[in-house]
């Protein structure tokens, strides 16, 4: 594969463009910080605007389907609009979604807001690649930069749930929205001193009918899963799935008949490519479902305050930290569907533990070893995905990745969270106050108000955990499912080498001659 730099000298980046990357990495680091606090904010929205339990997945989770459904879109707009005049707009989306949720009076308008910040997230996530992509040409600052980015998606989990605890300790639920206006104002005040702005001269022609199968084949799958832990009548949830297969293949149609297909189905053709994606989709399904619930379980079951909750989710995101980067290390001397395979049986250790034991301890150590076994997953599967695809789709396969990335983040919360609901559900006695059975917040609340309120706190806790192990038992599965298909689609990439004199090489896919990371 020709690296599209070995055509032209690299240069070395200067002051203004490291400090660029500052600002690019500020939005960055929020965009997982937001995710983290809602986490800790869901027991005290939940008790506040009494969301029933497929609106409280809705309010948590439509932010990743939004950001998925719109990431490819976004980089066709960028495409021709400039990306930095995209994620300027991005940003100030942002601002206005952030203080609507702050303020929202019911559930509908949270929902709402949250899907604007996913729309919002979707224009400046791709903004920040493609940027840092055109700003340092050199393969070794670029390599670094990209290792910048992803940490700083580690940080902003690290930082996210201490933040949030202090907020929620002086605050109301809605402030820990808040907490990236600054940010993004920042970022908007410093876009156009310090970063350059792109544009594709030839961008490929917008099909708005893909742009609407794309979210039409996704949405409907959504509501059907959501509806099984809602009590939905049977054929609700049969509708929407077979609309959903209808509009997927509709999609898939599409897109083989466009000369400019919104997502190129030929990428799929190479098995590296798919194999990237697949890790990518179920990995992060794996992960987000039991992270999801591990903060409620630490406040509304063990009893934590925000902040103390958000202390014991340091280990986790210190464990991703230490993860992402250990990979790139591992990755230049070992195949990476090794390192990859080795990181998902750790990680089977940690669903492992909280699937069989409950408590403070083996919540927060089994998420630690979760989050550490996880990481070479988010750090090398848009990689992998990139570097399978030609150059001239590096931006697509990138793309795709992300796409592959935020989606896996939403089902984890669709798929696990949903069969987390329904067994709480099931775990409620029938004469239990009905709000009960939506929340566990809702059930710790009706109990405050009971005389004999102690019985049906003691079942509500018992029942959100089995819910909980139940998810992780889910997770375990999906972990040992993503194992097969690493080994079975990856094994063949050799190791990664991104040293500067081997960018712009071909390379060789046989038998560990190193793959350069040039893109």
């Amino acid at each position: 594969m020709t690296s599209d730099i070995a055509t032209q000298a690299p240069e070395t980046a200067g002051a203004r463009q490291w400090l660029g990357l500052a600002t690019l990495l500020l939005p960055v680091t929020l965009m997982t910080a937001d995710l983290g606090v809602l986490w800790l904010a869901t027991p005290y929205l939940a008790a506040d605007l009494r969301p029933s339990s497929a609106q409280l997945l809705w309010a948590t989770d439509i932010y990743g389907f939004l950001t998925a459904g719109t990431l490819v879109i976004m980089g066709t707009i960028g495409d021709r609009i400039g990306r930095r005049k995209l994620l300027m707009a991005g940003s100030a989306g942002f601002i206005m979604a952030s203080l609507i949720a702050a303020y929202a009076p019911g559930p509908e308008v949270l929902i709402t807001a949250r899907a604007l910040l996913g729309v919002a997230g979707a224009a400046v996530l791709p903004s920040t690649l493609s940027l840092i992509s055109h700003m340092f040409t050199d393969p070794r600052q670029r390599a670094t930069a990209i290792a910048m980015w992803v940490t700083a998606l580690s940080v902003g989990l690290a930082v996210g749930p201490l933040v949030g605890g202090v907020m929620l300790t002086r605050w109301w639920w809605g402030s820990v929205f808040l907490m990236g206006v600054p940010i993004m104002l920042l970022a908007l005040a410093t876009a156009r001193v310090l970063l350059p702005e792109y544009r594709d001269p030839a961008p490929g022609r917008l099909d708005l009918a893909s742009v609407a199968l794309f979210l039409l084949a996704v949405l409907p799958m959504v509501y059907a899963i959501k509806s099984l832990a809602s009590g939905a009548p049977a054929w609700q949830p049969a509708v929407a799935s077979a609309a959903g297969v209808v509009c997927t293949v509709a999609f898939v149609r599409r897109q083989n008949r466009l000369a400019t297909p919104l997502l190129d189905l030929r990428l799929f053709h190479d098995r590296a490519f798919t194999g990237a994606l697949l890790t990518l989709l179920i990995g992060m399904t794996a992960l987000n479902g039991v992270e999801y619930l591990v903060p409620q379980y630490l406040q509304a079951v063990a009893g934590q305050s925000p902040l103390e909750a958000g202390l014991w989710l340091l280990p986790g995101a210190a464990g991703l930290i230490a993860g992402s980067q250990l990979t790139p290390v591992l990755a230049r001397r070992i195949r990476p569907a090794y390192v990859l395979v080795g990181g998902l049986l750790l990680s089977l250790i940690g669903y492992t533990a909280i699937a069989l034991s409950e408590g403070v301890l083996t919540a927060s150590l089994g998420l630690a070893v979760i989050m550490f076994g996880v990481a070479p997953i988010s750090v090398l599967g848009t990689v992998l995905a990139v570097g399978a695809a030609p150059v001239e789709k590096a931006g697509a396969a990138a793309a795709t990745g992300q796409t592959a990335y935020d989606l896996g983040l939403a089902l984890g919360i669709a798929v696990t969270g949903t069969l987390a609901v329904a067994v709480y559900r099931g775990e409620i006695p029938d004469e239990a106050p009905a709000a009960a059975k939506d929340t566990v917040g809702a059930a710790i609340a009706a109990a405050e108000r009971l005389p004999d309120g102690a019985s049906l706190l003691a079942t509500a806790k018992a029942a959100f955990t089995t819910g909980l192990q139940t998810a992780a038992t889910a997770s375990a599965v999906l972990t040992l499912v993503t194992a097969v298909l690493v080994t079975t689609l990856l094994r063949h990439v050799p190791a990664i080498a991104a040293a500067p004199a081997e960018a712009g090489t071909k390379p060789d896919r046989e038998a560990g001659e190193p793959v350069t990371a040039a893109h």
